[in-house]
């Protein structure tokens, strides 16, 4: 029979084993972001002002809707950054109307309505916009497409956490709950407006 002497002993050296091993394991690779149609209103031409704020288009100030910091990251699944990639944004105004020959009532020209701004080395990125709208069949919900150069590497939607909208929206129905849970995300109050987090993966 071991005397507690020794079992001490052979548990302390079987525990490093056992530590090393445990942090051997690979880690689970993150949930993709999923891909959702690009819808119609992508704008036909950039404007002139599509930097990070869209609250203010050149000298013109926006001050309808609520003011949200939008922030995020894009990773890849193993979570680390896509470095020199581009995220953009589009969406309506706060009366549901988009800056595009499409839609049928023009956009408040204080309202930048698009932005684009380079993530950083660390894959994170921010806008400032306002909580989206609902329009005519669709629950709010605000654009985003990723490009790395010339490649689009993602288009999809971000949708607001408990809007009850969500749950009769053609496109946020279709999602599994996985890919519901990635795409719709928490609006918070902050000290500087509301708060939205985004965290984009990319499968590629």
């Amino acid at each position: 029979m071991p005397t507690p002497r020794r079992t001490v002993a052979a548990a302390l050296v079987a525990f490093p084993a056992l530590w090393l091993g445990a942090r051997a394991q690979p880690a689970r690779p993150l949930h993709p972001t999923p891909a959702q149609t690009e819808g119609p209103f992508y704008p036909v031409r950039l404007p002139a002002d599509a930097d990070a704020d869209l609250l203010r288009n050149g000298a013109l100030r926006y001050t309808g809707g609520q003011p949200v910091w939008l922030q995020g990251t894009v990773q890849d699944l193993a979570g680390q950054p896509v470095r020199g990639a581009q995220v953009e944004i589009w969406q309506c105004d706060e009366d549901g109307h988009y800056d595009h020959p499409g839609d049928g009532s023009r956009q408040n020209p204080a309202f930048q309505g698009f932005g684009r701004t380079a993530v950083a080395a660390d894959g994170s990125w921010r806008f400032r916009t306002i909580k989206p709208v609902p329009y005519s069949g669709r629950t709010p919900h605000i654009h985003v497409k990723v490009r790395l150069g010339a490649r689009e590497l993602l288009t999809t939607q971000l949708y607001v956490a408990g809007d009850p909208g969500n749950a009769r929206d053609m496109l946020w129905r279709r999602l599994g709950s996985a890919d519901r849970e990635a795409v719709t995300v928490a609006f918070t109050p902050g000290a500087d407006g509301l708060q939205a987090r985004f965290p984009v993966v990319l499968a590629t």
